[in-house]
């Protein structure tokens, strides 16, 4: 018990260090941009008409107040940090004075949705068919799916999204090719919504799923292919055992741990969010937020999405 108890505490220490670095250097990042939040929105303002000077310093020192830039590099960093240990993102700059949180919450389930969905299935998908391809090796059909998913595999998730939108929204538009839902349907645990929600995520689930099926196939017919060969396989072998309870039961239980593990890292990235996925196909997710806000230079809002996404990491990596 005490050497669990050790173990847990360096865990712990691993997952806090993770966590803090990661956050830092964000943090330092986006900070060092050159991009100046409030006087983006003071040129803004004064586009209008013209503003005495003391107006103008007013509005700067009162903006500065309310974004939270306010005093010396060291004051923002701790006041940063109050915020984050209480789960307080502040205000988004690109959206005031709605709470970062407010946005990301907004965006989170439809990233959650889609990458989950496409992370599970490709999973699923990959290792079965590794594991059938690992266990039946000379099987043709087999054989052309391995070639077929280790073709997809080096090619970037982008460019398959690409060629789908150019596949099913030009040469043969048979699905919505840009939102996370019909625009004149109300958000809502409805039929209705949620058929069209399912249809808007098609695509950008299946350019996910075709290129992540590759790694997952891949590595389980190579864990297949070595379990196969072990003594308690040849003797159920030999024992008369069924193929398909010994694929199931023999093989494929005593191939699946380092697969379970990976999983449990790659459901943790499902927080950053496809990026490139989410923009090629207008997808409302945190990828598309995150991008929004690089662009507008709303750092607020791009160290919130990056906490989450380093957290939830750290996350699945502890556990």
């Amino acid at each position: 018990m005490p050497s669990y108890g050790r173990y847990l505490l360096k865990r712990l220490g691993q997952f806090a260090l993770v966590v803090f670095i990661g956050v830092n250097i964000t943090y330092l990042i986006t900070h060092a941009t050159p991009i100046d939040p409030v006087e983006q929105t003071i040129a803004a303002v004064t586009n209008f008409g013209s503003t005495s000077p003391d107006a103008i310093e007013e509005m700067r020192q009162a903006l500065r107040d309310l974004y939270g830039t306010g005093g010396d590099p060291v004051e923002q960093y701790l006041a940063y940090w109050g915020r984050v240990l209480q789960g307080d993102f502040g205000p988004s700059l690109s959206a005031f004075p709605t709470p970062v949180s407010t946005l990301i919450g907004r965006a989170l389930p439809w990233t959650i949705g889609l990458l989950l969905f496409a992370t599970v299935l490709a999973w699923v998908l990959g290792n079965l068919l590794g594991a059938l391809a690992g266990y039946f090796p000379r099987n043709p059909l087999l054989r052309l799916v391995g070639v077929v998913a280790m073709g997809l595999h080096p090619i970037p998730y982008y460019i398959v999204a690409f060629v789908l939108l150019v596949i099913f929204g030009f040469l043969w538009p048979v699905l919505p090719i840009s939102g996370g839902a019909g625009m004149n349907i109300r958000q809502g645990f409805t039929a209705e919504f949620i058929l069209s929600a399912l249809a808007h995520s098609v695509l950008p689930a299946l350019s996910l799923v075709l290129v992540g099926i590759g790694s997952w196939f891949i590595g389980m017919r190579a864990l297949v292919s070595n379990v196969v060969t072990e003594d308690y396989v040849t003797y159920a072998e030999l024992a008369g055992v069924p193929k398909h309870r010994l694929l199931r039961s023999y093989v494929m239980r005593n191939a699946m741990a380092p697969q379970l593990t990976g999983l449990a890292l790659s459901l943790g990235g499902i927080f950053g969010g496809a990026i490139i996925t989410e923009q090629v196909f207008g997808y409302p997710g945190v990828g598309t937020l995150l991008v929004d806000a690089v662009h507008k230079g709303d750092y607020s809002l791009v160290l919130g999405v990056a906490t989450v996404s380093i957290v939830a990491v750290a996350a699945a990596v502890f556990i």
